[in-house]
């Protein structure tokens, strides 16, 4: 367990979840269930027992300090990593491996966003044991798969080889973002899972495979090195990391190298990027509606989604498939199915 990590990425916007999230407190930060917790905090609680908490580390802006701090006061101050600027995943994994490699060399290492919602967590924890029981003992980088349940086009695929017997198998091939008609397929060759995004490896082998793959990235985090844990590590940070190529982890790494493997698994994920995927996830009335709220009235209306504050009351009369949410005097109603538009309508 000592050596188990768990870098959380936390740098996003969510810009697709106006006016509940936005950019000065984003919804990773915000009690998007309406349980009391977080979605930060959600993450840290259902990797408790697997990872001490010395040994989480979130990787976020710099404007978004105080909001870790005050919601996850027991991680050392030196595990939350500031990114000065935006430059996709590959950057900011590579900045928590080569920092945690510098004083942990032996390190095992899950990289998970902050944003995901997982309901069965017994199940997630199996998962996540026997992964990192697997790349402790190999130079291989685990995936893992979400097992589809429907034809998503919102989520890139794995394909892993099915001759293979054992519960993680090699990936054959990573898939974009499919068409309806080829998702449909996918969900049918019962060999494709959803990359959720989740990625277990020890510490070389993450160093080595930025290496291989990003040589110039990897060049710059070596020059970082002798500042970790110093007290000039932010400024040399704030002067390094900008130079670093805007890139994702999949591109970057994962659709490059060889000797991956993927656990398909079913544990009640979702990533929760748009209000559509919020309303799957949260409980229904017997007309499909969802409320995040305590005094709301839903009145021959379905099909709706409505995340209001707690003291806020709210009544809605005849309405079918539509989104209200309301935060700090900001008010939105717009259709379910126009949701890829609220970046529009939020400027």
């Amino acid at each position: 367990m000592q050596n188990n990590h768990v870098v959380i990425m936390a740098g996003g916007v969510g810009s697709r979840f106006w006016p509940m999230s936005t950019p000065e407190h984003p919804k990773q930060f915000i009690d998007v269930l309406g349980c009391g917790r977080t979605l930060l905090q959600l993450t840290v609680d259902r990797f408790s027992g697997l990872v001490p908490m010395s040994n989480f580390w979130v990787v976020t802006s710099a404007r978004y300090k105080s909001l870790v701090e005050e919601q996850l006061p027991d991680i050392p101050r030196s595990n939350i990593l500031l990114e000065p600027c935006m430059r996709n995943t590959a950057p900011c994994i590579a900045y928590a491996g080569w920092k945690i490699k510098r004083r942990y060399p032996d390190a095992n290492i899950v990289v998970t966003s902050s944003d995901h919602v997982v309901t069965d967590v017994e199940e997630f924890r199996r998962v996540i044991v026997k992964s990192l029981d697997f790349t402790s003992k190999s130079e291989s980088i685990l995936t893992l798969g979400m097992k589809p349940t429907r034809p998503e086009t919102g989520y890139g695929y794995i394909a892993a080889e099915i001759e293979d017997g054992s519960e993680i198998k090699p990936v054959k091939a990573f898939k974009e973002k499919p068409t309806l008609s080829v998702a449909k397929e996918y969900l049918s060759a019962g060999n494709y899972f959803w990359n959720a995004g989740i990625f277990i490896w020890n510490a070389h082998t993450l160093e080595q495979a930025f290496r291989t793959y990003c040589p110039a990235m990897a060049s710059v985090f070596d020059l970082l090195t002798p500042c970790f844990y110093r007290d000039d590590e932010q400024e040399r940070v704030d002067e390094l990391f900008p130079t670093c190529e805007s890139i994702s982890i999949d591109y970057a790494v994962m659709e490059k190298a060889s000797g991956i493997y993927v656990f398909p698994a079913s544990f009640g994920w979702s990533d929760l990027g748009t209000w559509g995927s919020l309303h799957i996830r949260l409980p229904h009335d017997n007309h499909h509606n969802a409320c995040v709220g305590e005094n709301v009235k839903l009145i021959e209306s379905q099909n709706c989604i409505v995340h209001v504050p707690k003291n806020k009351r709210v009544v809605i009369q005849g309405l079918d498939g539509y989104i209200v949410a309301e935060k700090n005097g900001t008010l939105l109603i717009c259709k379910l199915q126009d949701e890829q538009r609220i970046k529009e309508f939020s400027k």
